[in-house]
């Protein structure tokens, strides 16, 4: 299989449409102090964390409710003017960029819990509320949310790019943990998909269709989650390897032995310098696995035997367990904080940042020749992987002033998507497919999967003003 094209360049069909002045008052009748065209505000809604430089948005307005999201949607319908939900900006391959103009509706002021029910393991929350701040609701319930992509996102976020992250080997991705929604579509109706029921047969999932679909669909104002008991035992470690090939290798048996293993991570020597330089840490710099485990005490303790054991196997050293939470938190802090300390190793560059998901047998296949093919290339970069679920994750650092150095950074991206659907894998296991993915979600499904795609989009958003220029192209 060929490498697939680089992502595009902004064609003349991502061109800025208009938004007229009559729109503007409208805006600013409704939303008042809440309506901002100052350049400040609109760069901060018009980059996200990835590579790409386009205009920002004309307007941005804050939406506080679903009736304000209507709002500035049936707005924008009336004008045909295209609307970009934004959550916390932390998407990482142009998923919020207007690449058209138009409004971006910030709902992070939507950040309201709208109930708890603990005792079905479920939760109503608004767009904006984020992660951690859900999780500190739900401490004293005994509840938690697994799903943790690294940065504290919001839950509408994660829900429109079908986020996971360290825990999804155990609990899922967004995908399996959303239970329903209230969407407001693009001609400013608001309709509910799902319940707070584990399962249904009714009709169409549109539940699923919503989660993913990037904010090209609709735009979410409500979200119900499943939760879960905290673990009655949680030990986290990590442990350290002479080479790569002997920690990969160790991922692949703990997953196919059947551990129940709740995160599985790997960093090669090269991160865990750059962490240790950012985190003030004394790991040592070679190829690290971080793991945590958690059930009962005596669960724990046979899981964390047979992990042990593998690792003996495969040559692994240097156990280090984490026990207390404070523990636990600063080790997975670091982990979590791999992307900023791989940016700030370099002053200044810019991040090409791109994954793949495979078969957990291909794992070894998938990410050691990456890592190889990034060596050669000269290129700094760092990886680290969710590889309990055959999830890796590569940094290219380069100079935004260097066409060299930006081209070097999309080949190897193009041959490490190559390999990955070649060995039965996709483009993206998390961070979706926004800009910079396009043309590879073309390679991976084929036209006719596109095809139905965008009829799905025309029939829902004829006028193309949700998110327009995102997952595949008009």
């Amino acid at each position: 299989m060929n490498a697939p094209a680089r992502p595009h360049s902004l064609t003349p069909e991502l061109a800025l449409r208009e938004v007229p002045q009559v729109l503007l008052d409208a805006l600013n009748a409704h939303f008042g102090s809440r309506c901002a065209t100052g350049l400040a505000v609109r760069e901060q809604h018009g980059r996200d964390e990835s590579v790409f430089d386009v205009p920002p948005p004309a307007v941005v307005v804050f939406a506080e409710s679903t009736a304000d999201v209507v709002a500035a949607v049936a707005l924008a319908a009336q004008y045909r003017v295209p609307v970009i939900p934004f959550g916390v900006g932390s998407s990482l391959e142009g998923h919020l960029l207007a690449v058209q103009g138009g409004i971006s509706i910030d709902l992070g002021r939507m950040n309201h819990i709208v109930a708890i029910h603990p005792e079905d393991l479920t939760v109503t929350v608004q767009p904006g509320v984020t992660r951690k701040q859900l999780n500190e609701a739900l401490k004293s319930s005994g509840l938690f949310f697994p799903i943790d992509p690294g940065a504290d996102a919001s839950l509408g976020g994660m829900s429109a790019t079908r986020a996971s992250g360290t825990n999804a080997v155990r609990y899922g991705t967004m995908r399996d943990n959303v239970l329903g929604l209230e969407v407001v579509t693009a001609s400013g109706e608001v309709i509910r998909t799902g319940t707070r029921a584990r399962k249904s047969s009714a009709g169409y999932d549109l539940t699923r269709l919503m989660v993913g679909s990037e904010g090209t669909l609709g735009v979410m104002t409500e979200i119900t989650l499943k939760v879960y008991p905290l673990p009655e035992a949680v030990m986290a470690a990590t442990c350290a390897f002479s080479t790569l090939a002997d920690a990969v290798n160790t991922t692949i048996a703990i997953i196919q032995m059947g551990v129940p293993i709740a995160r599985c991570e790997l960093l090669d020597g090269n991160t865990v310098r750059m962490v240790n330089q950012h985190s003030k840490l004394g790991l040592a710099e070679v190829p690290m696995m971080l793991m945590e485990f958690h059930g009962s005490p005596a669960g724990v303790q046979e899981q964390i035997a047979m992990v042990q054991d593998i690792v003996n196997d495969n040559q692994g050293h240097g156990f280090s367990w984490a026990s207390t939470p404070e523990e636990r938190t600063r080790l997975w802090t670091a982990r979590h904080n791999a992307y900023f300390a791989g940016v700030q190793s370099r002053p200044g560059c810019r991040c090409v940042t791109t994954d793949t998901c495979v078969p957990i047998s291909k794992l070894a296949d998938a990410l050691l020749e990456s890592v190889d093919e990034a060596n050669a290339a000269g290129i700094p970069y760092f990886m680290v992987g969710h590889v309990g679920d055959g999830n890796f994750h590569m940094g290219y650092l380069i100079d935004p002033n260097s066409a060299t150095e930006r081209e070097t950074a999309e080949h190897l991206n193009g041959k490490l998507v190559a390999r990955a659907l070649r060995l039965g894998g996709t483009c993206t296991g998390e961070h979706g497919i926004g800009l910079h993915k396009m043309d590879f979600l073309l390679t991976e499904v084929g036209t006719g999967s596109v095809a139905m795609m965008r009829a799905i989009k025309i029939a829902l958003d004829p006028h193309n003003i949700l998110n327009p220029g995102k997952i595949f192209s008009l």
